[in-house]
């Protein structure tokens, strides 16, 4: 077997386990994120009425 094509194929299953990890990394920070406007809102909403 050719040992270039094994590491090119190695090489880029490693690529695609990093885009998988920096794309769950990702995923949990936007739902944080999120998580953390919605709380803004409410208060936001919670001080308006009491305006």
């Amino acid at each position: 077997m050719n040992w270039t094509l094994v590491g090119a194929v190695l090489l880029s299953t490693a690529g695609l386990l990093v885009l998988g990890v920096l794309a769950l990394r990702l995923w949990l920070d936007v739902r944080a994120l999120a998580r953390e406007v919605e709380g803004a809102v409410g208060a936001l909403q919670r001080a308006g009425e009491g305006g």
